[in-house]
């Protein structure tokens, strides 16, 4: 196991765990190497998973769109190829992009930093 990476480590679920507490929306998700966590992209409104890495000390991400496996150190910030963590490996693929539907403003994209 790469420090800051645990493939065996489900994800936290489907969406960000902070917009699904709230009922934000999000752009894109990103998973935490290290425990799981699902946190929504710095293009979206919430920024969380760099606020869970900062605030957990977790440096890396992967990414958690369908086909995508990238990995994204925040230390280096710089992407990395890891290890095939735990499944599922991306949010449903029938999800809308942004997500999750219902919750997206008409006009979200002037809301993306």
């Amino acid at each position: 196991m790469t420090d800051g990476i645990n493939p065996e480590i489900a994800p936290s679920g489907a969406g960000c765990v902070e917009c699904d507490a709230t009922g934000g929306w999000w752009f894109h998700l990103r998973r935490c190497a290290d425990c799981g966590h699902i946190g929504c992209c710095d293009n979206s409104p919430g920024q969380h998973a760099t606020g869970h890495a900062t605030g957990a000390g977790h440096p890396f991400i992967q990414s958690y769109e369908p086909g995508e496996d990238w990995f994204y150190s925040y230390e280096t910030q710089q992407m990395y190829e890891g290890p095939e963590l735990a499944a599922p490996h991306s949010h449903p693929a029938g999800q809308s992009v942004p997500g999750p539907s219902g919750r997206v403003p008409a006009d979200w994209q002037l809301h993306l930093n």
